[in-house]
């Protein structure tokens, strides 16, 4: 190839380059895309689901069920204490509970009728932790 000839196709394959790259890019960025057109609906977790946390750090007691409610982004009681939290479109799920002078917050996933996470708190006066799992009754 003469230099003539490098120089003419050097635009030739400059636009190849670029072609390449933007179709690289759609490739690196479609993955996102596609999970922003999948997340799920607001309230697409609505619903009593039955929550049971097991401690797994302190002398709480283990196996304790409690009903929360989901409606929208807004997770609150379907039984005694006070609740509060948020789910997010994709399942992320931030709450926190209090009953009398006991509190915990806890975070996790919620994906269709299941979910699992972990919490902290201080429970009768005993700081304590572990893992609740949800389902969707």
């Amino acid at each position: 190839m003469t230099n003539s000839e490098a120089i003419a196709a050097s635009p030739r394959q400059r636009r190849l380059r670029w072609i390449l790259a933007a179709a690289a890019f759609a490739v690196v960025a479609a993955p996102g895309a596609a999970d922003a057109r999948m997340a799920r609906a607001p309230g697409a977790y609505d619903g009593v689901w039955n929550v049971v946390f097991a401690t797994t750090r302190g002398t709480c007691s283990s196996g304790y069920s409690v009903p929360f409610t989901v409606r929208g982004n807004r997770v609150t009681s379907a039984g005694g204490g006070r609740v509060s939290g948020s789910v997010s479109r994709v399942g992320g799920v931030a709450v926190h509970v209090s009953v009398g002078a006991s509190h915990a917050s806890g975070g996790g996933r919620l994906a269709g009728n299941f979910g699992a996470g972990s919490w902290r708190g201080v429970i009768s006066g005993d700081y304590c932790s572990g893992t609740w799992q949800a389902t969707r009754t």
